[in-house]
């Protein structure tokens, strides 16, 4: 628990000194491998620290027009164009703002052919296996709608395009894992890598971890690049920035009903959707013997962040830190309830702390109308 008061909960807190530690991590791998690391903008994309990022990574990539646009504008470097589907009236707009275009399907790739002709083409295949223990996001799955997975269609297309993107790594922290689908990719695609000229191996690879080796995993990438020739890209998300955040929140209320429940100013359907997704429980670091279960203030039911043993019962006002928030945060976050969104604060290198966004009713109000 902590009890400062700096800014009016709930906010997210990023860290740019934790922030710089990832940066080094990625500009190791980067300077070892011969990799090139794009920052993945739908997990993050809190632009008022990526002047910091943009020092070490060497670019951006999109999953949809506007993050095309986002990586342009505000991150210095090779923009990537990715969207599972692009629509004819935001073609010109991509292809004006991006270094590379990824198309999903080679149906996308025929249709926008000759407008896209002199770009630099890619196509997304699928090489039917992944790390991913959800099916929620397993890129791999049946009926699976991301990518190509057959050679000899891909083949008929080569002349088109100019690099592959394989994303089918999900928090993937195994290196042995990743090496061994990565044979798969090798094996199965073995004659069309030998030409392209890039290949971008996508995110999930969770290579900022705790105990993660870096100098197998470099070693590893470059061999594969030196056996087909290839510039390698990397779409670091969660490995960026993993460890870097926290949302801090305060008790509203605490009550009593078999056992000791804290409802605090945030919601894991507003704030941290994924945990409501994937039926995960937040990160709060506490020890102590009396359990308490914290909960958000929605009237959602199941709007609970976690059960976890605390030192000595909350009261009302104290302050709670959740851990680990920066992925899929704030890019998710939501005005379900009418519930205040949190500001953002960044921590920066020198200590001092910046909000560099804050929300309100007008804001609200503006979701939903203009007059």
């Amino acid at each position: 628990m902590q009890n400062q008061s700096d800014f009016p909960t709930p906010y997210y807190l990023i860290d740019e000194t934790k922030l710089a530690r990832n940066m080094a991590l990625i500009d190791q791998v980067q300077r070892e491998s011969g990799a090139k690391c794009l920052l993945a903008l739908k997990c993050f994309a809190t632009w008022p620290v990526f002047e910091l990022m943009s020092q070490t990574m060497a670019g951006t990539t999109s999953s949809s027009l506007y993050e095309v646009k986002l990586g342009r504008d505000k991150f210095p470097g090779e923009t990537h164009a990715y969207s599972v589907a692009w629509s004819e009236q935001e073609m010109a707009e991509v292809l004006a703002n991006s270094d590379k275009i990824i198309f999903n399907s080679l149906s996308q790739l025929a249709r926008f052919e000759q407008q896209s002709r002199g770009h630099n083409r890619g196509l997304r295949v699928n090489p039917k296996v992944s790390s991913s223990s959800f099916s929620l996001a397993d890129p791999a799955r049946p009926f699976s709608r991301l990518g190509e997975s057959d050679p000899d269609k891909i083949a008929a297309v080569i002349h088109q395009i100019s690099g592959f993107m394989f994303h089918n790594n999900c928090e993937n922290g195994d290196f042995p894992l990743f090496s061994q689908m990565l044979a798969h990719i090798e094996q199965t695609y073995g004659e069309l890598l030998h030409q392209v000229e890039w290949v971008s191996l996508g995110g999930g690879i969770h290579f900022t971890g705790e105990g993660y080796p870096i100098a197998d995993f470099c070693a590893r990438l470059k061999q594969f690049a030196d056996t087909y020739g290839v510039q390698v890209y990397l779409e670091p998300g969660e490995a960026a920035i993993t460890n870097t955040a926290s949302l801090e929140v305060s008790v509203l209320d605490v009550v009593e009903n078999d056992k000791t429940l804290a409802i605090v100013d945030s919601s894991i359907e507003a704030h941290m959707l994924d945990l409501l997704i994937y039926r995960l429980d937040a990160k709060l670091p506490a020890t102590g013997s009396v359990p308490v279960m914290v909960c958000g203030k929605s009237c959602l039911a199941g709007d609970i962040f976690g059960e976890f043993q605390f030192a000595e019962k909350p009261n009302v006002g104290d302050r709670l830190s959740i851990q680990d928030v920066a992925g899929y945060t704030m890019v998710k976050k939501n005005w379900f309830n009418g519930v205040s969104m949190p500001a953002i604060v960044v921590q920066r290198l020198n200590g001092k702390r910046e909000r560099v966004q804050a929300f309100n009713y007008q804001d609200y109000l503006a979701g939903f109308g203009n007059q």
